[in-house]
């Protein structure tokens, strides 16, 4: 399958807005209990600020994906850390485009010095765990219990893989 990368921009809002509240409404992936408005890109584009991030398009121009790192904490001492976030269309789960998608962070992010990337996981999201396993992160902490989502409790995992 052939895709592009863009940097995530204003053009992009619609999309991964659609793209993420799919995980609201149908998994624990992400975490927010309702729907988010578009006018929540903001935020994205707000924690983002000059780290890297992108969408993917197919050849027929639909955007299948997106992912971001932000600052894991904003002083100065914490630079060379950030947090990485992606959510994939599922219909294109499996097709490479995640594992793309990671290595283009990791990639631009040690161009910017980032030598720590962190990944917040919910214990519920397996399949997140045995990816991030799969590209080399290990887990490094276990917060217990801290999210309730659709009436359940449930841990929130990080994983870390330092570069």
């Amino acid at each position: 399958m052939n895709f592009t990368f863009e940097r995530m921009t204003e053009e992009h809002r619609t999309e991964v807005i659609d793209i993420f509240n799919h995980y609201i409404k149908e998994s624990f992936a992400a975490y927010p209990e309702q729907c988010v408005p578009y006018e929540f890109y903001d935020l994205f584009l707000k924690m983002t600020g000059n780290h890297p991030s992108c969408v993917v398009r197919t050849e027929d121009g639909k955007v299948t994906g997106f992912g971001m790192l932000r600052p894991y904490n904003p002083l100065p001492t914490f630079s060379h850390t950030a947090e990485i976030s992606y959510f994939i269309s599922p219909e294109f789960c499996g097709s490479g485009i995640g594992s793309a998608v990671l290595e283009r962070l990791i990639k631009e992010g040690r161009e910017k010095g980032i030598k720590t990337f962190l990944a917040s996981i919910s214990a519920l999201n397996e399949g997140s765990i045995r990816f991030h396993r799969k590209h080399g992160f290990a887990e490094c902490g276990r917060f217990k219990q801290v999210c309730r989502k659709k009436e359940q409790d449930f841990d929130v995992v990080w994983m870390q893989l330092m570069i």
